[in-house]
């Protein structure tokens, strides 16, 4: 399966040919043979995604470690953690899907949706739940424990008074976005410096967040921020339990949640999850966990690099010398030298223009 995903296989048979084809070097995975199409069909079918879940976490908790980035230097950072979503469109009805019919047929079409929970300073997801498109977003949230002290940041897609109350108990600082629907009573406008102000900030309130008809300890301690973003021209209306962060800081955390949308386009684009190789619900979570479980080990090998290369430069190299035989990590490092110590001279054999 990770043969298929990093040659962007479209079909059963594009795996099992391209791999007859590497035949003599399967010795090292304990093959002896390469498995025919029936095969890796009914394994895809029967066997249980939470084999390859499981491994996922097994790679994610021996290599954290060497995951996390240390250029940004802000306290919070470290702590931060971002949740969202991405949705994968499927051809048939296999799980079922949210929105709206197809207008060519009236049917509607099935899909999947990857829930992520992420570290901002690892760049990859931590703890991921794959389930049908019509699944909301807030389900994912429910019962979501988070260390005490972290920060935490999503989408206003994720709007639940009872799981704000829940992460404010546990000393979970969250930041969101207002929806336009969100019921609140001001209680006191806070003072905003003319340094705030210069850096976007428009106002900062203290606010209770829930419903006026509900009691007054069932409603949150929340502050509302309104903050002019220069680059993108919008004005923006964040909400957080956190009262002594700077306005601004504020801002910049939720800036912090499209990172999570970079490693939804990252993975889309390195590892496409368009053709799958079964119409039933186990291949597909397979081969969504077997794209997460390449980008994983791919993000742990740039990091360990002195060397830098991008993402997709990295991922076609590994593509390329998928079944090579030598040390990795000195061919990515010096690629012309490593080739050098590793060849071997070989008897001149006849050429062109011994003819």
């Amino acid at each position: 399966m990770l043969y298929c995903i990093f040659h962007k296989c479209t079909s059963i048979r594009e795996v099992t040919t391209g791999m007859q084809a590497c035949v003599h070097k399967l010795n090292h995975l304990g093959m002896t043979y390469c498995p025919r199409k029936s095969t890796l069909s009914d394994a895809n079918k029967s066997r249980s995604p939470k084999v390859f879940e499981d491994i996922f976490k097994e790679v994610y908790l021996s290599l954290r470690r060497s995951l996390p980035d240390s250029r940004n230097k802000n306290p919070w950072f470290k702590k931060l953690y971002i949740i969202d979503s991405t949705s994968i469109s499927l051809f048939k009805e296999i799980l079922k899907n949210g929105g709206g019919r197809t207008p060519s047929n009236g049917k509607r079409k099935g899909g999947i949706k990857v829930h992520s929970l992420m570290k901002a300073d690892e760049d990859v997801p931590c703890f991921v739940r794959i389930t049908s498109g019509a699944t909301h977003d807030v389900t994912f949230i429910k019962g979501l424990k988070l260390p005490r002290g972290s920060f935490l940041t999503f989408d206003k897609g994720y709007f639940d008074y009872k799981q704000y109350a829940l992460w404010t108990r546990q000393n979970v600082s969250w930041v969101t976005r207002m929806k336009a629907t969100g019921s609140h009573t001001l209680v006191k406008e806070n003072l905003v410096d003319s340094d705030s102000k210069l850096k976007g900030v428009i106002s900062d309130q203290k606010i209770l967040l829930g419903y006026k008809q509900r009691p007054v300890n069932k409603q949150i301690d929340a502050r509302l921020i309104t903050y002019y973003d220069k680059e993108k021209e919008r004005t923006f209306r964040f909400i957080t339990n956190n009262q002594t962060l700077k306005p601004e800081t504020i801002a910049l955390i939720y800036k912090h949640r499209w990172q999570i949308e970079l490693i939804f386009k990252r993975v889309k684009q390195n590892f496409p999850l368009e053709y799958f190789l079964g119409d039933n619900a186990n291949a597909i979570k397979i081969q969504i966990w077997i794209a997460l479980i390449a980008d994983l080990m791919i993000k742990y090998l740039k990091r360990k690099l002195r060397k830098s290369w991008s993402f997709s430069n990295l991922t076609s190299m590994i593509r390329l010398h998928l079944m090579s035989y030598f040390d990795l990590i000195q061919f990515l490092e010096n690629p012309e030298k490593a080739l050098i110590n590793n060849s071997q001279v070989l008897p001149r054999g006849p050429t062109l223009f011994d003819y």
